[in-house]
């Protein structure tokens, strides 16, 4: 008996994948948990097993396709499904069935990939052109640079009126579309904010002091708010080509998620930072010295980012603004009761973010060894997934490249960032002398819905004092 495979579920957040490498041929015999395909996400390089065993009989995708979750990629014959693959019934599996995403688009011609949307109200049809009924069950005619406008936008090609020759929908009609929806979006947050009402949160250690008076709430004294992030809308380009040779690449996988990471995150959050400085002189002078014994112990180095992060714990466990995330559409803060610290790397395809998940409950020694493991692990793709979800605070240090300092951007749906530039020798005053002493710059980006200006000061002043006096860390514990 025949087997279909789908791709299956990667991850939080990730609905497809890149083809990077077919492992196997068809008539290939293949065995349970034989690699298949090696995928790259928006996350990471992920190698694909089998849950069969039997004979390859065709093979659905090539190397270069991007893929969906349950896209069929290749059939397996002469084989039973496995007990893993026998949890998913089969109504879920045709379900999940999907095409592959290629440069002509997809079977589907809607716009987002999703189902239709409702429809929006008169007033915005007939300023945005809107009022066109087609048959559903046929594709839209579009381009393939439309239709990604239209994902963009998140706008349902069956509901733009078409300009172009023989129904066809062109560019100028899907921006003309979604200037009419967010016309219409921000008039119902005015009225969403003058009149809405938010429901009384279960009481917590924080309420007191975020969450207001519940009385004056359902009264009206206190609206809840919303926040509409307006759509990012693709400015046209000259042609470069008349001035001479250019070459276009595909914005995918990593980068093209570092992209909407950041779009996401320069126009939701508010972002500010504030800078300081912390002098190293005695922690770098001790680093220096155990460095060899630490090695020769652990198999690892002690660093600076090591210790910056049990730094940054303490002060999360102190100030809980900094660990939580705001929601939006619930008026409510998310205050977070566990430590999971993203550490910002650089590699060949871009800056990836793995995490440390429960750092309030390891060593230092164990902080500094998994630190090393999972960055060792991300430059080279080969780092897990579930190391690269759950972040609760991200830490990014420039310091091994250089820089004065920097004003690092949140990482969504996270509230606060600290960056770490370059430690040097600088002059400082001690005692009234002034001598040479390790000065590292400190910046903490953090997102002005949810916390102060006298707070993050107070937050970063918090890690100095730890790098300044390490006898703090054991103190505390």
């Amino acid at each position: 008996m025949s087997q279909d495979f789908l791709l299956p579920d990667l991850g939080e957040g990730i609905h497809e994948a890149e083809i990077i490498a077919i492992k196997v041929k068809v008539g290939q015999s293949v065995k349970e948990d034989d690699i298949l395909f090696e995928v790259e996400t928006d996350k990471a390089v992920v190698e694909v097993p089998s849950p069969f065993t039997g004979t390859v009989e065709a093979i659905h995708v090539k190397e270069g396709e991007v893929a969906k979750t349950g896209c069929n990629m290749i059939t397996i014959g002469g084989g039973a499904a496995t007990s893993k693959d026998s949890a998913k019934s089969p109504a879920k599996a045709d379900e999940t069935k999907t095409q592959i995403l290629s440069p002509v688009g997809t079977a589907n011609a809607n716009g987002n990939g999703k189902a239709a949307q409702a429809s929006a109200p008169a007033q915005t049809q007939a300023r945005s052109g809107q009022a066109h009924h087609v048959n559903r069950d046929v594709p839209v005619p579009a381009a393939p640079a439309v239709r990604a406008l239209a994902r963009e936008l998140k706008v349902d090609l069956y509901d733009v009126r078409p300009s172009g020759p023989h129904g066809r929908v062109l560019k100028e009609d899907v921006r003309a579309y979604a200037a009419g929806a967010l016309e219409s979006k921000v008039g119902s947050a005015v009225a969403t904010t003058t009149t809405g009402s938010r429901q009384a949160q279960q009481a917590i250690s924080l309420h007191d002091k975020y969450g207001g008076d519940e009385k004056s709430e359902k009264s009206g004294g206190s609206s809840g708010f919303t926040t509409q992030s307006m759509p990012h809308i693709p400015g046209e380009l000259p042609d470069f080509s008349k001035q001479g040779q250019v070459e276009r690449v595909a914005l995918r996988s990593i980068r093209k998620k570092i992209a909407q990471s950041m779009m996401k995150s320069w126009t939701t959050i508010p972002h500010v930072t504030t800078f300081d400085e912390a002098d190293i002189t005695s922690l770098n002078q001790t680093l220096k010295s155990i460095e060899k014994s630490f090695a020769e112990k652990t198999g690892s180095r002690l660093t600076l980012t090591a210790i910056v992060i049990k730094a940054v714990v303490s002060a999360l466990q102190k100030y809980p603004q900094f660990n939580s995330s705001l929601d939006d559409e619930k008026s409510e803060i998310v205050f977070k009761k566990y430590y999971n610290i993203g550490i910002a790397v650089a590699t060949e395809k871009g800056l990836i973010v793995p995490v440390i998940h429960n750092a309030d409950q390891k060593s230092l020694t164990q902080v500094a060894i998994e630190l090393q493991d999972i960055a060792n692990k991300t430059r080279a793709g080969k780092v897990e997934l579930e190391k690269l979800q759950g972040g609760t605070f991200t830490i990014t240090n420039i310091g091994a490249i250089g820089g004065t300092n920097m004003s690092p951007m949140i990482n969504h749906p996270e509230c606060a960032i600290l960056g770490m530039a370059r430690g040097a020798d600088k002059p400082v005053v001690r005692n009234g002398n002034i001598e040479i002493g390790t000065i590292l710059p400190l910046a903490l980006s953090f997102d002005h819905r949810l916390a102060d200006g006298a707070e993050a000061a107070y937050f970063v002043r918090h890690i100095i004092n730890h790098l300044e006096h390490p006898l703090n860390f054991i103190l505390e514990n």
